[in-house]
């Protein structure tokens, strides 16, 4: 009986000693997924980014960089690209200052840190779509908590549509987008922190070194790696923005909060101008790629020095 079970498990071995001669054959499968479902449509969006298609008729004319060179004749498109911009700078910077900010009062064995951890993180779990309907009823106009806060305190001038108008319906947005987005930086630095020996800081106290001195030349070196993982997946993250607004204010109120996310959806499924939607999206791909890889290498050609 054992020599007979010995047969297979000596021929299974030998099959994985041939294949582990060809490593590739191991990740042949994820492989052809990830062509199949990802780079294959996306090249195939980029053809059709180059033609005049509605995205129902069997034809799509081919008309060159002419739905690239629309983009920046488009005003929408130039609202919705310095949109973009403020989105970027406001929902990068404040959610990692406020993460990091957390991370380091969190970090620490009481018993109540593990409850206060959860509680901060837990917006970053929730679907965007119901963060968006959770903030749209907070800044309902008329019964929402924001404005019925500030006329207990006094304040009722100061209630108005957040979402109805031009002046405030962008910051209103932002404002639930930072309070979604800083559990996840909060969550990396937590980590990053843990792992930073204890040695250090009590060395640099025999030292003499202030709390101050301690975050700088410590702990802020400790998070090298934290801060390349969290600003690059942020920065990518606030250019493809598009679940938030499209719940919130779809876009409005006219086209003040359009990004170039809404824009290629109300273009591509609302205009059905497929081609120029298209472009958009390429252009946020692009974007996206261009601002996020340059920082990562940067900071991995650091970390080997």
């Amino acid at each position: 009986m054992s020599t007979a079970s010995s047969v297979p498990a000596r021929t299974a071995r030998r099959r994985l000693d041939e294949m582990s001669q060809h490593p590739w054959l191991f990740v042949l499968p994820a492989f052809s997924v990830y062509v199949i479902f990802l780079v294959s449509p996306a090249l195939q969006s980029v053809g059709i980014s180059f033609t005049d298609w509605n995205g129902v008729s069997p034809d799509a004319v081919f008309v060159g960089l002419d739905n690239y060179a629309h983009i920046f004749q488009d005003p929408v498109a130039m609202l919705a690209l310095r949109n973009n911009g403020i989105w970027s700078v406001v929902t990068i910077s404040v959610p990692i200052a406020l993460g990091l900010s957390l991370a380091v009062l969190l970090n620490g064995s009481s018993r109540l840190m593990p409850l206060l951890r959860t509680i901060f993180y837990m917006p970053a779990v929730l679907p965007l779509v119901a963060v968006g309907a959770i903030w749209g009823w907070l800044y309902d106009p008329s019964r929402g908590s924001v404005n019925e806060i500030l006329r207990s305190l006094g304040l009722g001038a100061l209630a108005q549509p957040w979402l109805g108008q031009d002046s405030t319906a962008l910051a209103a947005v932002i404002v639930a987008a930072v309070w979604v987005h800083t559990g996840f930086p909060m969550l990396i630095y937590l980590a990053a922190l843990q792992g930073i020996p204890l040695e250090l800081y009590e060395s640099a106290r025999v030292d003499g070194a202030n709390r101050w001195q301690q975050f700088w030349h410590i702990t802020m070196p400790g998070l090298r790696s934290a801060h390349a993982i969290v600003l690059a997946l942020s920065i990518i993250d606030s250019f493809k923005v598009f679940d938030l607004i499209f719940a919130m204010t779809n876009g409005g109120p006219g086209n003040t909060t359009q990004v170039l996310g809404t824009w290629m959806f109300v273009n591509v499924f609302q205009y059905f101008n497929v081609g120029y939607g298209t472009a958009v999206a390429v252009i946020i791909t692009i974007a996206a790629l261009a601002f996020g890889i340059p920082y990562v290498l940067a900071q991995l050609r650091s970390e080997k020095r």
